[in-house]
């Protein structure tokens, strides 16, 4: 799509934030904004059926994206998918049982079902990418659009054992005993990945973001080599502007905060950290090479309001003065489906309040 197909954007604070120029207040959006925790979305989800019945259905992808922007002054949003769409368009057989993760129908354990991975056809996720396309109309420029697909190593982790896994036991257990079966894997989805995001991006998307939820299992050495390495692959081949503007590009790898300087040298614009990290060390830590995205423990959105205020407050202050270094205000990982709406609200609010705030001292 052409840019000039789609309104102009209105609120640019977040795209701002990420290039690490100076923005009124710090952008904020959270990880699975559009979700179980709204009734909105659990009534759209029960008219699509079932979660992919809503992920592949254009008109119920945009209705649900636009939910939370709805209820709350977010600063961007997030297409509505999953992280697991490229493996399944590889020919897994992705599922999603009521009260369960996701399921694959088909694993790769050994060297035939290895041989046999290649980059999907993009044809295959067109479902996607007219979703992304929908969803930057529907905007109508009131906020960027976010993009997003899972990272080399987290979709190997769900493709080797099946689904989720608690001890990451076949995953690992292949990447010891046949590591070429394992970069070859890897090698397949970092590229599989970077030919989605780019279509992504073509569609409509104003930033990309990759999700490295496993990465933090690997131990120091295995995570450089198997994740690290694989989502530079990504980024290296991700475009970095499109008709003219450019597309910030984000890195989130949950307990990642033991290699934040290598992590800051691997490409993106912008690197997302969980809520272990103290913002303020981190960006001692790595300069003005990136902007940093986060951090607030998902679960203080189940505090008194007050103690939710403070808290922001608490994580802002971290970064410290705006000038000089780009933040976009985010959870530490996804929001709980158990969140109360409300508390989102007082989030939203305060961030937007106090970062002002802090612009004027």
């Amino acid at each position: 799509m052409s840019s000039s197909s789609f309104a102009p954007l209105l609120n640019d604070n977040f795209l701002r934030a990420c290039l690490r120029q100076p923005t009124e207040h710090t952008p904020i959006w959270l990880m699975r904004q559009a979700g179980r925790y709204l009734p909105e979305y659990r009534a759209t989800r029960e008219k699509a059926g079932s979660f992919m019945g809503l992920a592949t259905n254009t008109d119920y992808a945009t209705e649900v994206t636009l939910q939370p922007l709805e209820r709350y002054p977010l600063d961007a949003a997030i297409l509505f998918s999953d992280i697991l769409t490229v493996p399944d368009a590889m020919g897994l057989g992705l599922s999603f049982a009521m009260g369960e993760g996701p399921k694959f129908a088909r694993v790769v354990r050994d060297e035939a079902a290895v041989n046999a991975l290649a980059v999907p056809d993009m044809e295959k996720l067109r479902y996607v990418f007219d979703a992304v396309t929908s969803i930057r109309r529907a905007l109508n420029g009131r906020v960027p659009l976010i993009g997003f697909s899972g990272s080399p190593w987290t979709l190997a982790c769900y493709m080797v054992e099946g689904g989720g896994s608690d001890d990451y036991r076949q995953v690992k257990s292949l990447m010891y005993a046949r590591p070429d079966l394992m970069h070859r894997i890897l090698s397949v989805n970092a590229d599989a990945v970077a030919l989605y995001l780019n279509t992504q991006i073509e569609a409509g998307a104003q930033a990309v973001m990759v999700f490295d939820s496993w990465g933090g299992v690997l131990a120091d050495g295995p995570f450089q080599e198997f994740s690290l390495a694989y989502s530079r692959r990504v980024l290296a081949q991700v475009k970095t502007e499109h008709e003219g503007q450019g597309i910030p590009r984000i890195l989130f790898t949950k307990g990642g905060g033991l290699w934040l300087g290598a992590i800051a040298d691997s490409g993106a614009d912008v690197i997302g950290l969980d809520w272990t990290m103290n913002l303020g060390r981190a960006r001692a830590q790595i300069g003005d090479r990136v902007a940093l995205q986060g951090n607030l423990d998902p679960n203080v959105l189940f505090a008194p309001e007050a103690a939710i205020r403070s808290e922001a407050r608490r994580v802002l202050d971290a970064f410290g003065r705006p000038p000089g270094g780009g933040h976009v205000f985010n959870l530490g990982h996804g929001i709980s489906q158990f969140t109360p709406p409300d508390a989102v609200k007082a989030l939203v609010d305060e961030v937007h309040a106090y970062s002002r705030r802090l612009r004027e001292v």
